[in-house]
């Protein structure tokens, strides 16, 4: 099941670097060579599988912390293994590694690929200002082929009902605040299970001890996270590297030495056999054979930062075979030695290698929490660019490699969460129970997601998808039933923060809507601004004024309101929209889009900045003059494809007008002016607005930003006034910055804020 066409990619000079080595770039045609395959399937280890190979450290007990207990036959062992074995074969291997990897966004994965997929074809978009020009960029890939019937309904179907394009939205949301959870748990598992191993050899060591030694570890994990991990990223690869060789390894040592029968254990009989003698227990312990695919999203989520084959090289022919392997020799142990189930990974452990082998497991479990902590800072980045969270602080970790940020407010929110949770629990057995509620809440979500692009996006038909939804759909769901069992015993703890963060995103999301269609109702008219002739009825000082607008079309309120306080503006008038569109990134070429506002003596422009969910702004970008740039480019080179308003327009007809021409990118494919060596403009010749503008820019640039607060109406519900004037005011109040979402260094004497008060 592949799709019809194929995805087009960044080419290599406009993808940024994702924490690859830059050599290893696509050839012409898009794929990449064997030597580059094989050194980013290396590269992969350490980065996309660390939560997945530390799996073994904790699976084994958790599956047996219950009630479940091991009889002289073995059955329960094998049982055990052969879910283990055909989980992992069913899920990361067949459906992860043959099937949703293909359904990548321009070569990114996760949720939110999914979705972007889902909105472009089937026109579900949630954000604000998309304009018909978006679907001109370079990475608004839609794919082709005959639209099937099933295909056109679904999209018409969600087209009519605005309620469930938004239950789609809580759905994606769910996901992804259940992989935020992830981001608390995984560390604090990981860790603990490693930690735990010293009990083993220090058998009077207190479980205070133990707890102690792991909260300390996560402190100092989480404290170094602002230092970024380009810096220690090179041993990512080899330790997880060397973990592997070193599990499979005990692993072929256990099944010689203490019962080579265990491949028995491969056959499906012996899950029917387990489910059959356990019943109820059998099937309550299946929430801890779930752990052992922890960690196989992140193969999709981390798509961006490597290609797919050498995600697909890496799991087939090294983490896959090695980790059954370490299953089968820890079952193996385990047959023989059935009183060290709590401790049955370090049991099984000889003598000769133990310490090392606890110290390659502590630093693997460490860098899975990194792992897992990073990519939680990238979905924060995500759903901001989605409007989904509040506007966070942003920090670049690395110089040369594009995609490692930091986030100061959410690593110490993390870190005070997973220490509760470390603290709170104290014990694998509950935490894995939380874990693994998360874990297949997620992969479900991917599922149904996956089920609607197989119609949508690859066109295909009907069965296929469901025969994809009825497969991997029934065995999550036989998990997840597993699961919830286990809420009184630690599973509540991501269906709490579950809640939290959806209540949080959609609560942005629902606001940020509300105050994008008060000032489309809002606007200031356009026909009464150009009957105000060239002055607009103001007095015009030197300078540029940018005027910081949430429309593409139109005069923002804030303009009206700020002439109406203070009648004086500036000679030149910039319009400027920030705006996500539905696709991972944006190239530099077509960040900006150049409209005209009037005729030419009115010296007014709107420009419209395009960022993607993936694209992260940068701290020191040279802003200021790329705008400069782009108008001076617009004025010189592209006016003659802009036309003027028409006199004797309506005034709904000269905003579709105006929009029409702002939104136009024509010349976005063009030669640029722009010389990015000294920020400045390459031309010999200027036009007298040009001059103009120069000119202005020499005399200063201001910023004058819309500064509104949200209040509910009176006529509105109780759960509408707690939203709106308790939750979302609350967050506006806290959140960082202004409603400008690009990082401008904005000096405080060239910053000028308009307040307002908007009812919803």
């Amino acid at each position: 099941m592949i799709p019809p066409t194929k995805q087009s990619k960044l080419s290599s000079s406009d993808a940024p670097e994702q924490g690859t080595d830059s050599s290893h770039k696509p050839n012409k045609e898009g794929s990449y060579s064997y030597l580059s395959v094989l050194s980013l399937a290396y590269q992969s280890l350490g980065v996309v599988y660390g939560d997945l190979c530390t799996s073994p450290l904790y699976v084994y007990k958790t599956t047996f912390s219950g009630k479940l207990r091991l009889h002289e036959d073995d059955e329960e062992i094998f049982g055990v293994l052969s879910f283990i074995f055909w989980t992992m074969t069913l899920i990361p291997l067949f459906k992860y590694v043959v099937i949703v990897l293909s359904a990548n966004d321009n070569g990114e994965g996760g949720t939110f690929a999914l979705y972007s997929l889902l909105c472009r074809h089937a026109k579900l978009c949630i954000l604000p200002n998309q304009q018909a020009s978006d679907e001109s960029l370079s990475t608004y890939c839609i794919h082709g082929g005959a639209e099937t019937r099933h295909g056109s309904v679904l999209k018409e179907f969600f087209r009519k009902r605005l309620v469930f394009r938004n239950g789609l939205l809580i759905f994606v949301l769910l996901g992804t605040c259940m992989t935020m959870a992830d981001g608390v748990l995984t560390p604090a598992i990981s860790v603990l299970s490693a930690v735990s191993g010293l009990t083993v050899k220090v058998t009077s060591l207190h479980e205070n001890y133990v707890v102690a030694i792991s909260c300390l570890i996560l402190i100092v994990v989480f404290s170094l996270q602002h230092l970024g991990t380009h810096r220690v990223a090179f041993m990512f690869a080899p330790i997880i590297t060397l973990w592997l060789l070193s599990i499979s390894g005990i692993g072929i040592y256990n099944i010689y030495h203490w019962n080579p029968k265990i491949f028995c254990a491969l056959s499906p009989a012996y899950m029917v056999k387990f489910l059959k003698s356990t019943g109820t227990e059998g099937w309550v312990s299946l929430g801890g054979v779930v752990l052992c695919i922890t960690g196989s999203e992140a193969m999709f989520a981390n798509l961006g930062h490597f290609s797919p084959m050498s995600i697909k090289v890496a799991f087939t022919f090294l983490v896959y075979p090695c980790m059954i392997i370490a299953y089968m020799g820890e079952a193996a142990f385990l047959s023989k030695h059935h009183e060290d189930i709590q401790q049955s990974f370090y049991k099984a452990i000889p003598e000769l290698v133990f310490w090392p082998v606890f110290i390659v497991a502590t630093l693997a479990s460490v860098v899975g929490s990194q792992a897992v902590i990073s990519a939680t800072f990238s979905l924060v980045s995500q759903c901001c660019a989605l409007n989904c969270f509040p506007h966070v602080k942003i920090i670049h970790t690395s110089k040369t490699i594009y995609g490692q940020i930091y986030i100061p407010e959410v690593n110490w929110i993390l870190m005070c969460l997973c220490l509760s949770v470390t603290i709170g629990l104290r014990n694998t057995n509950m935490i894995g129970h939380a874990y693994g509620i998360a874990v297949t809440t997620v992969m479900f979500v991917t599922t149904c997601l996956m089920s609607l692009v197989i119609i949508i996006v690859w066109k295909q038909r009907m069965s296929l998808s469901v025969v994809f939804f009825v497969i991997f759909g029934f065995v999550e769901g036989l998990y997840i039933s597993a699961s919830f069992i286990k809420v009184p015993e630690g599973g509540w703890i991501p269906l709490v923060l579950a809640v939290l963060f959806v209540t949080i995103t959609y609560t942005w999301n629902y606001g940020t809507l509300k105050k994008h269609e008060f000032d489309m109702e809002n606007k200031v008219s356009m026909k009464r601004i150009l009957s105000s002739g060239p002055s607009l009825g103001m007095v015009r000082v030197p300078g540029i004024g940018v005027v910081y607008a949430d429309v593409v079309n139109g005069l923002p309120g804030i303009f009206g309101h700020f002439a109406t306080n203070l009648p004086a503006f500036h000679q030149v008038l910039v319009f400027l929209c920030v705006k996500s569109v539905q696709v991972p990134y944006v190239t530099e070429e077509e960040r900006f889009s150049v409209g005209r506002i009037g005729p030419k003596e009115y010296h007014m422009f709107r420009c419209v900045v395009r960022y993607g969910y993936k694209d992260v702004q940068k701290e020191n970008y040279d802003f200021e003059n790329r705008l400069v740039a782009s108008i001076l480019e617009f004025v010189e080179v592209y006016e003659e494809k802009h036309e003027e308003v028409e006199e004797g327009c309506s005034e709904e007809e000269e905003e579709e007008e105006e929009e029409m021409r702002v939104s136009s990118s024509d010349y976005t494919n063009q030669p640029t002016m722009v010389d990015p060596e000294n920020g400045g403009i390459e031309s010999s010749f200027w036009s007298e607005e040009s001059l103009e503008i120069l000119k202005s820019k020499d005399c200063g640039v201001a910023y004058i930003l819309g500064h509104s607060h949200a209040k509910a109406k009176e006529s509105s519900s109780i759960l509408k006034k707690f939203a709106i004037d308790v939750l979302y005011a609350f967050l506006s109040k806290n959140c960082r910055g202004s409603n400008v979402n690009i990082n401008i260094n904005v000096p405080h004497s060239s910053l000028l804020e308009v307040g307002m008060t908007y009812n919803v």
